[in-house]
């Protein structure tokens, strides 16, 4: 029996996170109607006085997505202990998120995953969810991973970042992207890239092919894939459905079928391969 700790970090990450909580559930309650505490669902919960407890550390620098979150359908699926946060932000600034939120709050957050992995019997990886071009998505973010590798050198990380748009309003992502590319590269064993103009485009598209109405169109408005019900808060969101599509594929590769050996093996090399063509 293994298990997994997710860590999410910045908006982005926690706003991600979520959606991959929410999905998982749903997922396990189709297949597992009786719900019985299983060996799946030990995967990434723990049962804590009868009650599911996720396996996750959140962190960010702002009490929105987290307030959001304590206050939604998922509320009880946390304890407060495991949400670090500050009221400031990072002001879109990297150095700021590494350099002085991650010195100020390294020991609250090393206490915070030590005590996740303490209810493992057999932790297998990391996963970190986060962006590039926020301050604390990639600055913090990154200096967490590293922590990850200082603390638990044996344990696999598997990193999702999300990289904004070659039109993005923040007008130091491109800096913050290229300064956390460097800290991932040195300590994440997997990256899995996102690009926010592609989920922009895959969205429109799924949008396109729910209206059309066309026989054979099997995608509904309803769908996991883009529906933002049951997420962080009651109304959806237009960024909802982006962060679907990359709940969905967390979702599919921590999938029983998949292994996490082969995740962490061969899947750098085809990704790095991919950027290095571009």
């Amino acid at each position: 029996m293994t298990q997994s700790i997710v860590v999410q970090v910045g908006q982005c990450g926690n706003q991600v996170g979520c959606r991959f909580w929410d999905l998982a559930l749903r997922e396990h309650a189709h297949v597992n109607q009786m719900g019985i505490y299983d060996e799946a669902l030990s995967s990434f919960f723990r049962n804590l006085y009868l009650c599911a407890c996720l396996q996750a550390v959140l962190v960010d620098m702002e009490e929105g997505v987290l307030g959001e979150i304590l206050q939604g359908p998922l509320r009880s699926l946390f304890s407060s202990t495991q949400l670090i946060s500050d009221v400031s932000g990072s002001g879109n600034n990297w150095a700021v998120g590494h350099h002085t939120y991650g010195l100020a709050y390294r020991e609250q957050i090393v206490d915070q995953v030590r005590k996740a992995a303490e209810h493992c019997d057999c932790l297998q990886c990391f996963f970190l969810i986060h962006s590039m071009g926020g301050g604390t998505g990639s600055g913090l973010g990154t200096f967490v991973l590293k922590l990850l590798e200082d603390e638990f050198p044996e344990v696999y990380r598997i990193v999702t970042s999300v990289y904004p748009t070659a039109e993005d309003d923040v007008i130091t992502s491109p800096y913050n992207s290229v300064l956390a590319m460097k800290e991932l590269t040195e300590h994440a064993d997997c990256v899995l890239p996102v690009d926010n103009q592609s989920l922009v485009d895959i969205v429109g598209k799924i949008q396109h092919m729910s209206n059309t109405g066309k026989p054979g169109c099997t995608i509904k408005k309803d769908c996991t894939i883009i529906s933002g019900q049951g997420g962080v808060v009651k109304v959806e969101k237009p960024f909802d459905a982006m962060n679907n599509i990359v709940a969905n594929l967390l979702l599919n590769i921590t999938s029983e079928v998949n292994s996490i050996d082969y995740i962490v093996t061969v899947a750098p090399l085809k990704v790095w391969d991919m950027l290095d063509s571009k």
